[in-house]
């Protein structure tokens, strides 16, 4: 006896292969969405096979419309919640936005602070959100467009963490630790973004980028 099969779930099979291989192709700790996928078949066929895939427990689901490959931590049999940086990357990708670091989490990004935020917050052009992950929070905020103007850019993140810091915490061992932290090429950076940032902020991302003295 044959078994009759619709082209509609040859499809579904065939994306749903292929989106199982593409996961086994990344290593633990990708964060992703239907997005990465589309390449594969249509947007339905993708959402449908990431669900069945979730609902295995191969993948899991860390947000609306996104997964992660758990990282494990094998000493404990303990599954670790996805990294802030690689949520935030998925979610670049699949909304098309722009990120910053801001308030305490660019300083700590920095090393400016040694404080670990619970609350790791971003400025966006996108939507405002907030995403839980495990003991942390990932939180956007939408900012304005100016605000933007540095995003992806060293510069943008000096200048949220400086002005977290606030002018009077500012001395000279802040100035150090960004001449340490920062390459050459992203004191280049600050010179050509000075006109992003409050005329104090200037002045300091200056004293960061000019050769210290001997």
């Amino acid at each position: 006896m044959l078994t009759f099969v619709s082209k509609m779930g040859r499809h579904a099979q065939s994306t749903d292969s292929k989106v199982t291989d593409r996961i086994k192709q990344q290593s633990a700790g990708w964060v992703f969405s239907a997005a990465d996928f589309r390449d594969l078949g249509s947007p339905m066929a993708v959402r449908l096979a990431l669900m069945r895939h979730a609902k295995k427990g191969g993948i899991r689901k860390v947000g609306r419309g996104l997964y992660d490959r758990p990282r494990q931590l094998a000493r404990l049999g303990r599954t670790l919640p996805p990294l802030s940086e690689n949520v935030v990357q998925a979610m670049q990708a699949r909304d098309h936005s722009r990120v910053l670091p801001s308030g305490a989490h660019a300083a700590n990004l920095l090393g400016l602070s040694t404080q670990v935020p619970v609350r790791a917050v971003y400025l966006t052009d996108g939507r405002a959100r907030n995403v839980p992950l495990g003991q942390q929070q990932i939180v956007f905020k939408h900012a304005a467009t100016r605000q933007m103007a540095t995003a992806g850019r060293i510069s943008g993140t000096v200048i949220q963490a400086l002005r977290w810091l606030g002018r009077d915490q500012i001395d000279p061992a802040t100035i150090t630790t960004l001449r340490h932290r920062l390459s050459d090429q992203d004191k280049k950076q600050l010179l050509q973004d000075l006109r992003y940032a409050p005329a104090w902020i200037a002045d300091i991302m200056r004293q960061v980028a000019e050769p210290a003295a001997t």
